[in-house]
């Protein structure tokens, strides 16, 4: 008898997965400005990141690297399994209390594609037809023409969080997953997801876009810096300055960003400027010690102009001795013994 029935189960599956994966909402944000989001791809098959790089309209896939904390020797023909998430780095935009991804990317349309599978198969459910129609301008959804160029406007925010910067992923949440698992997992809190997403366990849909804020590491980045605010999360890099300079972000290493020169081809630039602290006896990324403290010259920005800021910043690394127990009490011990033997010093003076 179950027999019979499978093929039924398997049409409410798909209708299940479908409808979950079309559910997409928008990011509501606040400030109007722009920043660099996080969001996850699933492909229903295998793909590769070259496929992803054009998929995505990004120009350099080492940004696909990074954003997924892979070696940069990775290929681009690589093969990614059917449902593997992998993070695509993309600039956001915030405008009328809504974030979407910054006129990117976009998608030419090809032979028997319509919106609802362009939004709910090509791009595995991140956004809805609905939503690229609006943003393209298309008033009819069934008149789409082979060639044209359609903005996938993927979902972003760039607000602080309780005051706090962070970088706002687009997580895919998974079957039997919950907002306090995905709370634990990243470092954030179940009660600020509801906050963000105004959704609660009951109303979680597998497939779904959450909206997860991701702490990122301190950095020295001066604030009239082009790439301000650097914000990095935990176990990822970004290429910066034209991809000159790679910051990492490692939470075991105090949230301190750790930026050094890259390696690569600079994007805009010929070559890449010289990367020293004043006086050249540190280059980027490169530290002294003396005694208890570590001076390390740190990247600190850069400039249109073909100039890269960098700053000296000191840390200590002795280990803070204190005596056990605590200090306050203790003096408070001190002087109460000393009022004791006064008060006894005093009575056999008396006596004697």
């Amino acid at each position: 008898m179950g027999f019979h029935f499978t093929p039924l189960l398997l049409t409410l599956l798909l209708f299940s997965t479908l409808h979950s994966r079309s559910s997409s909402q928008t990011f509501k944000c606040n400030t109007p400005t722009t920043c660099h989001s996080l969001i996850d791809y699933i492909s229903p098959n295998a793909t590769t990141f070259s496929h992803i790089k054009t998929l995505f309209s990004v120009k350099n896939i080492h940004s696909i690297l990074a954003a997924n904390n892979l070696p940069l020797s990775t290929l681009p023909n690589s093969t990614i399994p059917a449902s593997q998430p992998i993070k695509i780095s993309f600039p956001c935009m915030c405008i009328n209390n809504t974030g979407h991804s910054n006129k990117q990317p976009i998608y030419t349309v090809q032979k028997d594609d319509g919106l609802s599978h362009i939004a709910a198969e090509v791009f595995s459910g991140l956004v809805t037809y609905q939503e690229i129609a609006a943003v393209n301008n298309i008033p009819d959804v069934n008149l789409i023409k082979v060639g044209q160029k359609l903005w996938i406007p993927l979902p972003c925010n760039c607000d602080d969080v309780d005051g706090v910067k962070v970088v706002h992923y687009g997580h895919v949440v998974e079957a039997g997953s919950s907002l306090e698992l995905i709370a634990q997992e990243y470092g954030t809190s179940t009660d600020t997801l509801v906050k963000l997403n105004g959704v609660n366990d009951s109303s979680l849909l597998a497939g779904q876009v959450l909206d997860v804020p991701l702490q990122a590491c301190n950095s020295s980045v001066s604030s009239d810096s082009v790439d301000y605010p650097l914000l990095v999360p935990n176990k990822t890099y970004f290429f910066t300055a034209n991809n000159c300079v790679k910051c990492k972000c490692d939470a075991a290493n105090n949230w301190t960003l750790q930026c050094d020169a890259s390696g690569i081809k600079p994007s805009n630039w010929s070559t890449c400027p010289a990367m020293q602290c004043e006086g050249g006896l540190l280059s980027i990324d490169n530290s002294t010690t003396s005694g208890c403290n570590i001076t390390t010259c740190a990247y600190a920005g850069f400039s249109k102009n073909q100039s890269i800021f960098t700053t000296l910043a000191t840390r200590s690394i002795c280990p803070v001795t204190a005596a056990p127990g605590n200090y306050a009490s203790r003096t408070g011990l001190s002087w109460n013994y000393l009022f004791i033997s006064l008060h006894l010093i005093l009575l056999l003076v008396y006596l004697l």
